[in-house]
């Protein structure tokens, strides 16, 4: 999808780029019954202490229920309609099945109105349809990955991502991710075949402050500019650095410092993103 350039009548306009949508169903508002009311946290855990900075504010949204597990398995579905979701950097997909049911998913890269789709163990691997890993040919992109048998999709849902099948060796297939982490899947998980729509998300400019407020994205200020009783870099007369290894507002070293602790899965990992 084309970005959208504007001149540059005003300094906030003057970097500003926007995707054009043309490949959005014009004036499609969302499926009522697929939407949910969303209360929003604003960085806050559920004890509402404040966890993650910088968030709050925004414009008003609702969830559009996703289905990430694709568990109407033999039905034949049509693609009814392309939409925006304002959760989510992908764009959605409205499929109509062929028993009445209605169910958004997330559009895959090249996928227009009208094509069947199907969740089928014997399907085609065609762009849209969803099946079992020890089904997909090698070499195959894929997206909407489960890590878990029938817990639904949890691996590459972003905008423009998508996960290759590598090699398959007893029970587990080798998926490279978008992150260059190559990574032993189970072969009865079940995945999307495709890349997920917009690719032009990363290219993005956002222009001005005040569009970054809509998102719920507060202005960020450095912990070296703050009080000491903020942040452990503050303080200090004039423009003074951390005077310290840099950690995080609770202490906890940043920059470099290992936080996983998953020793379970690690031997899953057959490449890790980072290399040592």
């Amino acid at each position: 999808m084309p970005l959208k350039n504007y001149k540059p009548v005003t300094p906030g306009q003057r970097h500003k780029t926007s995707l054009d949508f043309s490949e959005l169903t014009k004036g499609k508002k969302p499926e009522k019954s697929l939407l949910q009311p969303m209360v929003r946290g604003a960085g806050r855990d559920n004890y509402g202490h404040l966890t993650v900075y910088w968030r709050g504010g925004g414009h008003k949204r609702k969830y559009r229920v996703i289905d990430f597990k694709r568990d109407k398995h033999q039905i034949p579905a049509k693609v009814a309609a392309i939409e925006y979701d304002p959760n989510r950097s992908a764009f959605i997909a409205l499929l109509n099945y062929q028993d009445g049911e209605k169910r958004y998913i997330l559009a895959p890269n090249g996928v227009k109105i009208g094509d069947p789709v199907i969740a089928d163990e014997n399907a085609e691997a065609k762009i849209g349809n969803h099946l079992p890993l020890k089904n997909i040919p090698l070499g195959t992109l894929i997206h909407n990955l489960e890590l878990k048998l029938g817990k639904g999709g949890q691996l590459i849902r972003s905008a423009g991502g998508y996960g290759q099948i590598l090699a398959k060796e007893g029970e587990y297939a080798l998926v490279r991710m978008p992150s260059g982490e190559e990574r032993k899947i189970f072969l009865a998980c079940w995945a999307t075949v495709g890349q997920v729509s917009n690719l032009d998300h990363i290219n993005i400019q956002i222009g001005k402050a005040g569009r970054s407020r809509w998102l719920g994205r507060r202005p960020h200020n450095r912990g070296v500019a703050m009080n000491p009783v903020d942040h452990p870099h503050g303080g200090g007369e004039g423009k003074s650095g951390p005077g310290r290894n840099p950690v995080t507002p609770w202490g906890i070293p940043t920059l470099g410092y290992k936080t996983r602790k998953n020793k379970r899965t690690d031997p899953f990992i057959v490449k890790r993103r980072k290399q040592k």
